[in-house]
C-alpha cells in the first residue's frame, strides 16, 4: 500500500476495525483522541526537537531516524483518522473545503509580486 493508491476511507476503516478489535471505542471519545492525537504531535516534535533545518531535511543520514519519524506519523495519522470516524468528519471534505478558506486568507503571488504572504506570513497549515 502507498499514498498513490490508499483511499483515506481504508485507512480510517483500518483504523476503525484494528481498534474495535481490541475493544478500545469506549475510551475513543473525540476528547481522549484529541489528548493523545497531541500527545502524539509531541512525541514526533521530540524526534526533531535538536536537528537542525538541514538536518531535518536528511532523515537517511541518521540510522533509524526516518523509521521513527514514520513511526510518529503513523500515530499521529492514526489519531486523526479515529478522530475523523468518531466525530463523523468527511476528512477529505474538511481539508478540501480548509485549503479554500486558505487560499482566499493567503493568497498566492501575483506575477506583480503581490500577495502570497513574504515576511514570515507563510502559515504551515493555516
Amino acid at each position: 500500500m502507498s499514498d498513490a493508491t490508499t483511499a483515506v476511507a481504508a485507512l480510517k476503516e483500518n483504523m476503525r476495525r484494528f481498534a474495535e478489535a481490541r475493544g478500545w471505542e469506549p475510551y475513543h471519545s473525540p476528547k481522549n483522541l484529541v489528548m493523545a492525537l497531541a500527545s502524539e504531535v509531541g512525541e514526533l516534535c521530540t524526534v526533531f526537537r535538536w536537528l537542525t533545518a538541514d538536518e531535518s531535511r536528511r532523515l537517511d543520514d541518521t540510522p533509524g531516524l526516518r523509521e521513527a519519524v514514520a513511526d510518529e506519523l503513523a500515530d499521529v495519522a492514526n489519531c486523526l483518522f479515529l478522530l475523523s470516524v468518531h466525530t463523523g468528519i468527511d476528512l477529505t471534505a474538511a481539508v478540501m473545503a480548509k485549503t479554500a478558506k486558505n487560499a482566499i486568507k493567503y493568497p498566492a503571488p501575483s506575477s506583480s509580486g503581490e500577495g502570497g504572504g513574504a515576511g514570515g506570513d507563510t502559515p504551515a497549515a493555516g
